[in-house]
């Protein structure tokens, strides 16, 4: 799909530029209040540093994942989705 991530870059702490399949590009950006619940191991700049993409969706282990037709409509709206 248009919206299937297919390039992660790690720009800086919680911070991601992303690539999807129709070129749309931008950065996501994680403030620490987001980083609770499922979200809490990133954390660790170890394990945030494990990013990778399955199924078209920015993913890390444990089934931790961004919805990527989300990502991409903030994305393509203001160059950036800020996770708040």
């Amino acid at each position: 799909m248009y919206y299937d991530v297919n390039q992660i870059i790690v720009v800086g702490p919680l911070q991601l530029e992303v690539a999807f399949a129709d070129g749309t590009r931008g950065r996501v950006v994680f403030e620490p209040t987001h980083l609770t619940g499922v979200f809490a191991s990133l954390q660790n700049p170890e394990f945030f540093n494990q990013v990778g993409i399955n199924g078209g969706a920015v993913s890390w282990p444990g089934d931790i994942d961004l919805a990527p037709d989300a990502m991409h409509e903030a994305i393509r709206k203001s160059g950036e989705w800020v996770l708040r």
